[in-house]
């Protein structure tokens, strides 16, 4: 069921919603409210990624536009039709953008987490934004600004317990490997080498965890592949590497004394992306830990 609503107001829209969800026989076990905050331009791709890890957590999905104009509350309710949970898309017109968060408070599912996701232009202050006030965790993506590098050095400048980046979700699978091969060659690294596209911001922070974690200093190479392409890190006797190289999906893994092996390491979609974040709702100690380093890196 779809309902669309012109002009209209949080009350309306939440009676609305009621209305919906008893009509289509909706059954309750959402576990948390999604806010969206997105341009048009990029609305229906956040849209397409919300409901598609809505699937994996049952979810009261709020996509919120700003557009300009004349004051106006527009609505569209979703319920239904295959859909884990509700799905309203907002657009706030004007000056009605200013309370957003008193818009959409209402509208939050009482007594379960919310969180906040900006697909594109984020906020340099996340936990102080009136919508981020609204969420015990919020999302950002710095990998999607003009200046990646930048954004993410402004998201640790103002990091919150609680916010966290999708650069670092970018990063899972990176990490993963690495503390296993550390495990597996556990010989002390003297130095470590990240090479990675020019201003990627997954690099900068996969070299500021790997400074934190190890205490040595990270170098940056720049090269022409996309994204992180090599990981490399020295010790006495040999270089612990793993080396995407042109793949999407697949890592060349070196370990001294052993020979070479292929891992798996793809590029993840923004799906599995989301959906990894919507799994953790406290603060990630690791994340901030990370951030903070960075801020260290720069001002050295």
């Amino acid at each position: 069921m779809i309902i669309e609503l012109k002009n209209t107001t949080t009350r309306e829209v939440a009676s609305e919603l009621l209305r919906a969800r008893r009509n289509v026989g909706s059954a309750s076990g959402m576990v948390l409210t999604l806010l969206v905050v997105s341009d048009e331009d990029h609305r229906d791709d956040a849209l397409q990624a919300a409901r598609a890890s809505a699937t994996a957590h049952p979810s009261r999905v709020i996509v919120v536009t700003y557009a300009d104009g004349t004051p106006q509350l527009d609505a569209q309710i979703q319920v239904g039709e295959g859909i884990p949970g509700d799905m309203l898309a907002l657009t706030m017109r004007g000056e009605l953008a200013e309370h957003a968060g008193s818009v959409l408070l209402p509208l939050l599912l009482p007594d379960s987490p919310t969180i906040v996701w900006w697909p594109h232009d984020a906020p340099d202050h996340p936990s102080q934004d009136p919508v981020g006030k609204l969420a015990d965790r919020r999302i950002t993506d710095a990998a999607s600004a003009a200046d990646p590098q930048e954004a993410l050095i402004a998201r640790a400048r103002n990091h919150t317990p609680g916010d966290t980046d999708l650069t670092w979700t970018r990063l899972t699978r990176w990490r993963a490997l690495l503390a296993a091969a550390l495990d597996q060659y556990p010989h002390t690294v003297t130095g470590a080498l990240v090479r990675s596209a020019p201003d990627n911001a997954p690099a900068l922070l996969l070299m500021a965890w790997l400074e934190e974690r190890l205490g040595v200093e990270v170098k940056n190479e720049e090269c022409t592949q996309a994204g992180v392409s090599e990981v490399r890190l020295t010790t006495k006797t040999g270089d612990i590497v793993i080396n995407r190289g042109q793949s999407d999906s697949i890592a060349l893994y070196n370990v001294p004394g052993q020979p070479e092996r292929k891992v798996a390491l793809r590029r993840r979609p923004l799906t599995d992306l989301l959906t990894e974040e919507l799994q953790r709702m406290d603060a990630d100690d690791v994340f901030e830990a990370a951030v903070g380093r960075i801020l260290k890196m720069k001002d050295a």
